[in-house]
């Protein structure tokens, strides 16, 4: 497989009334079949938020009601590039050259956002390099991709729990 030039292929879940701001680095494959954050039916991120908040099966919802629940609990969701050439879905297939980031700032300016989480070393380490003003701001969590299977859900939880807070 060979590296593919590809935009983003769907919407920021985003409004005025937003507080926190959750990157990741690239929709994957699967993400882009489901027209959708976090996709793949391996990835944690939607087990996560419900445990964090109280809402079962988050991952079985519609993606408007994924967009209902995002909006309602203040969660704007992006991720740092806007296009890139990537292979398959690897961050680490990602041609840096050919990155075209997101831009962060006009996100920030329009909206109530104090705290930016990062999904992963990849984004965290695409963000910083691209918005290092911004790094107060922001926290790195490790990625809920089943790329880091060696983390178990309770970990994650665990950690992922600073964004409720």
């Amino acid at each position: 497989m060979e590296n593919v030039y590809r935009n983003h292929q769907f919407d920021k879940v985003f409004d005025e009334n937003c507080t926190i701001l959750i990157l990741g680095s690239f929709p994957s494959l699967k993400s882009i079949e489901k027209n959708f954050y976090y996709g793949h039916k391996q990835n944690r991120f939607w087990d996560i938020l419900s445990f964090i908040y109280g809402v079962p099966n988050l991952k079985q919802f519609s993606n408007e009601e994924k967009t209902f629940f995002c909006l309602n609990n203040h969660i704007a969701l992006y991720d740092v590039i806007d296009s890139c050439s990537i292979k398959g879905s690897s961050d680490l297939s990602i041609d840096k050259t050919s990155i075209v980031y997101t831009n962060i700032d006009d996100l920030i300016n329009n909206s109530k956002i104090n705290h930016i989480y990062l999904n992963g070393n990849k984004a965290y380490e695409l963000f910083i390099k691209k918005y290092p003003h911004l790094k107060n701001i922001s926290t790195k969590l490790p990625s809920t991709s089943p790329a880091n299977a060696k983390m178990k859900l309770e970990d994650l939880i665990k950690m992922w729990q600073i964004i409720k807070n």
